[in-house]
């Protein structure tokens, strides 16, 4: 994958943990991002879209599970992953984080920040897919018409074919990204 430097949001009302991570995440290469709460963090989401999002749970304002409420409201962002840091593991937050579609659940007293950093990197190596439609299936003569490309799904400079390159996002829910392209 391309050298891409990532940013991650941190969000946490406790400063010792956010200091932490932030070194951390600084120290791998990452541009960060610091909130101390929900509403703050939603703020510099508006600001800068970060790659993934790791948030405490408890926190004055809004709290993380409603910082990810908001972020699946909106288009934008719904599709932000979002890594809780728990400081009290509680099952109840596990079940409702799995619930809301957080993407990972840490306690931070029980693992350290490089497992933590492991869950990351794990989060951007994502599998790519190349996947040439037939032009006479099923919706391919709606999808042209719809994205406006020829019918034969053939690019416009040099005829070669258009495919779709698939980013695998999320094994789990078979989400994915997709981007036209000429090969």
């Amino acid at each position: 994958m391309e050298n891409v430097k990532r940013n991650v949001l941190v969000i946490d009302d406790d400063t010792e943990t956010r200091a932490l991570f932030v070194e951390i995440l600084r120290q791998e290469g990452f541009d960060v991002i610091e909130a101390v709460d929900g509403l703050d963090g939603l703020e510099k989401v508006s600001q800068v879209t970060p790659d993934v999002i790791l948030t405490g749970i408890i926190m004055p304002r809004m709290d993380g599970f409603g910082l990810v409420e908001s972020l699946k409201r909106n288009v934008m962002t719904a599709n932000i992953p979002v890594i809780f840091l728990s400081h009290m593991g509680r099952e109840e937050d596990r079940a409702r984080a799995q619930v809301l579609g957080v993407n990972d659940f840490f306690v931070t007293t029980m693992s350290p920040p490089r497992d933590i950093l492991g869950r990351l990197n794990a989060l951007f190596s994502h599998s790519q897919y190349l996947v040439v439609p037939n032009p006479y299936e099923l919706d391919a003569q709606r999808l042209a018409q719809d994205l406006g490309l020829n019918r034969d799904f053939l690019c416009s400079e040099g005829g070669e074919k258009l495919a779709f390159r698939l980013t695998l996002k999320d094994a789990n829910s078979r989400r994915f990204e997709a981007e036209l392209v000429c090969i």
